[in-house]
């Protein structure tokens, strides 16, 4: 977390120093309850080409949104236990208005667009749960994650 703090509040050459008022993060973690049945971990799997693709379309989308926020984050994959972070966004701006909205559309499109998959394991059995089923290019569900990054 504190490298993608880094990476959103460096100061760009050319720009007075300290320009963002307002950071915020969001840390996603492996909870121990899924539909009334007690987890015991978690395993993501990404195609790694193209949820890169996926954030850096993420990315884009918040530069033409909110052109004085700056966003980072990042999705593991692997086995995890109850309680680690799964998925991390961390979001600059002047303003915490921004900064908050800015790092809510993110965490929903990557949930949208990013080839992420979740295989949860109970004590009698696991579940994949379908992931990522939205086309990037399309402008209704990028709308939706806007409306409720906003609400």
């Amino acid at each position: 977390m504190a490298e993608l703090i880094r990476l959103v509040s460096g100061d760009d050459p050319g720009e007075p120093p300290a320009r963002h008022g307002a950071i915020v993060t969001f840390i996603g973690t492996v909870r121990g309850e899924s539909q009334g049945r007690k987890v015991v971990r978690l395993e993501y799997e990404a195609y790694e080409p193209l949820a890169l693709r996926a954030f850096g379309v993420i990315a884009d989308e918040v530069r033409n949104r909110w052109p004085t926020a700056r966003v980072a984050f990042h999705h593991r994959t692997g086995s995890l236990a109850l309680g680690e972070a799964s998925v991390m966004v961390v979001a600059a701006s002047p303003h915490r208005a921004e900064a908050f909205s800015a790092c809510r559309y993110v965490i929903e499109r990557v949930k949208q667009i990013a080839p992420v998959w979740k295989r949860e394991f109970f004590e009698r059995g696991d579940v994949w749960i379908e992931g990522a089923a939205a086309d990037a290019s399309d402008e209704a569900s990028s709308e939706e994650a806007y409306r409720r990054a906003c609400e």
